[in-house]
């Protein structure tokens, strides 16, 4: 969680609170300024769990002395000034008198166990968020050489997190998270995509026989209505032991309406009769669109669970678990494409990130990459 700068004794005063962890925080902070002895039952956060960084030094300070004698600790200040000492190394900017308003504002010392769950089922809500944030931001990283393997990476270790908060905070059957509209994503760029499931389409029509190499492929992969619409005329006509043509498979479109919409009967027909290289080839290039796609959505949709602070730790590992199950799945079909697990394919998986050039060019320098 990042840090607030190092702040002077007004500022400190004077922050608004962003959330209202903070309050709870500062009554955390307080008890264990008061009754050190406390600090044996507070247990699930350490400094990295506070929201700014003259918490987290005080906390951090906290730990790191020994328990003052109660008695003592009582009648005198030396305690409390060694904390300050040591967390002004921190957050140059704290004073005795922040201390001294820390424990004026802490209600009960005996709740200090309740504060620190407080606090740390914040942090595990910020935690989720960041790696949320990781994910989408990956998904969108154009310079990386492998983005399915580093996307599934981050998956992972989003996966991660989700699972610590399970463990420190077992989710409760039947407890949703609220869920509201996810951030809209950027407009992607379809004309590479369309491009390459033209050649899908058209290449599938030519070799119908090795449509059922493809499998893994669902209609839903594909980026266009029209496009899905046609790849389930194609394996439908397939599964049927039925010919299969530019002809047949226009047919087979009119019987499922796709051509309501106005398209031209001519125009279908001429994407389906332009194939290059290889039906796999091609497959597994959609297939990897979707993925990336789908771990986006994944991505955003935890985004904005974790990012609404009504959602408890026990709905945020609900949601997110059913946000991850929608990766997972095209997961699996992606290692059945490939042949085994991303760190084990055949071969590299080609990125899917540049622009794309001219269709006559298109079709010339990916039918050569697809034939090899």
């Amino acid at each position: 969680m990042p840090h607030a700068p190092n702040l002077g004794e007004e500022d400190l005063d004077a922050v608004p609170p962003p959330q209202p962890v903070f309050h709870v925080e500062q009554a955390l902070l307080g008890a264990l300024l008061l009754e050190p002895h406390r600090l044996d039952d507070v247990s699930g956060i350490t400094a990295d769990s506070f929201s700014t960084a003259a918490h987290a030094a005080l906390y951090a300070a906290i730990n790191t002395l020994p328990r003052p004698d109660p008695a003592n600790h009582a009648k005198t200040t030396t305690w409390l000034d060694r904390v300050l000492t040591i967390s002004r190394e921190q957050a140059r900017g704290l004073t005795a008198s922040y201390l001294h308003a820390l424990v004026q504002v802490c209600p009960w010392p005996s709740h200090a166990p309740a504060y620190a769950r407080m606090v740390e089922a914040e942090h595990a809500r910020h935690r989720l968020l960041t790696a949320a944030e990781r994910l989408v931001h990956t998904v969108h990283d154009a310079s990386l050489p492998h983005p399915v393997q580093t996307v599934l990476a981050e998956a992972d270790a989003l996966a991660a997190v989700v699972d610590d908060i399970a463990n420190r905070f077992p989710p409760r059957s039947g407890v949703l998270p609220r869920a509201p509209a996810p951030p809209p994503a950027a407009a992607p760029d379809h004309t590479e995509a369309a491009e390459e499931e033209q050649l899908l389409l058209a290449t599938a029509t030519a070799r119908p026989a090795d449509i059922d190499t493809v499998r893994w492929l669902m209609p839903d992969d594909l980026t266009l209505p029209l496009h899905a619409g046609l790849w389930q005329c194609l394996t439908t006509l397939a599964r049927r032991n039925e010919p299969v043509d530019p002809v047949t498979v226009l047919w087979e479109a009119q019987q499922r309406g796709l051509l309501d919409n106005g398209r031209e009967p001519g125009e279908v027909l001429r994407m389906l009769a332009e194939p290059a290289g290889s039906v796999g080839h091609w497959g597994e290039r959609a297939l990897q669109r979707s993925l990336l796609a789908t771990a986006e959505r994944t991505g955003r949709r935890i985004e904005a669970y974790a990012g609404d602070p009504a959602n408890t730790p026990f709905q945020l590992v609900v949601g997110a678990r059913r946000a991850l199950a929608d990766t997972a799945a095209v997961r699996t079909r992606w290692q059945n494409a490939t042949g085994g697990t991303p760190s084990q394919q055949r071969r590299s998986a080609p990125s899917i990130r540049a622009g794309p050039p001219t269709t006559t060019a298109a079709h010339a320098a990916r039918s050569t990459r697809a034939t090899r």
